[in-house]
């Protein structure tokens, strides 16, 4: 039977790499972005279906929610991937920055959790629910002008583990996955030292962290819950001294 995939900001970079990963397994996907040309792009690319929206409208992701319940009967994996990172100086940041940043990538996570949780109370248990979180490793480091974004990933950090136990008696595990550096901007020329900075020899990809998506959510890997997977190639583990 055919998985029922819900991905928000699946259009490009990371979320599309996870779209076309659930895509080729042949389970039923619908995401959700802002770009429609990037939307229909991938649509076209993949075949899953696409409902473009802003998530820092709640009413709209609520209702998009509302509308796969209806039409699917249930969603079996939520993926909550979409993210922003406008860094700047803590002094340049307005204090409207700061929220759009955290209606964006935090709000969202509660938003679609919330949903997917009332659905099933309302409708009786399940014996299967995945929901994966997109954390950063900047939930626990940081450089200089990144407060908002550390803030917001620090946040799905806290958020993930509150929900594996909340949402424990619905039989859904509540994972994250914190990546470190993935090449999503193919304007962005990457030099050798940017690969032999991480232990694994290369910067990473999309691919990457859709992979452990789909690991994620194999039936027989429910007692992995609460959890946040770091994926950065061993780069937070190497200990850098001042040259």
């Amino acid at each position: 039977m055919k998985r029922r995939v819900f991905v928000t900001g699946g259009a490009h970079g990371i979320g599309k790499g996870i779209v076309e990963a659930f895509a080729r397994q042949g389970e039923e996907v619908v995401f959700c972005d802002l770009d429609p040309v990037l939307g229909a792009q991938t649509v076209a690319e993949t075949g899953a279906r696409f409902c473009q929206l802003d998530v820092t409208d709640a009413v709209s992701l609520e209702r998009c929610m509302r509308e796969l319940f209806e039409t699917w009967g249930d969603i079996d994996i939520l993926v909550n991937n979409v993210g922003i990172s406008p860094f700047k100086p803590l002094t340049e940041l307005s204090i409207e920055e700061f929220d759009r940043v955290i209606a964006t990538n935090l709000r969202p996570v509660f938003i679609t959790s919330r949903q997917l949780a009332l659905h099933r109370q309302q409708n009786g248990n399940h014996s299967y629910g995945r929901i994966i979180n997109l954390c950063s490793t900047r939930y626990l480091q940081s450089e200089a002008g990144t407060e908002a974004y550390s803030a917001s990933k620090g946040g799905i950090y806290s958020l993930t583990h509150s929900l594996a136990v909340s949402l424990a008696p619905l039989h859904i595990t509540v994972n994250a996955i914190a990546p470190g550096w993935i090449h999503v901007r193919e304007e962005e020329q990457l030099r050798p030292e940017d690969h032999a900075f991480h232990p694994s020899g290369r910067v990473g990809t999309p691919e990457d962290i859709a992979r452990a998506c789909l690991f994620l959510c194999d039936e027989a890997n429910d007692f992995l819950n609460g959890q946040t997977l770091t994926i950065d190639g061993g780069a937070t583990i190497r200990m850098i001294y001042p040259e």
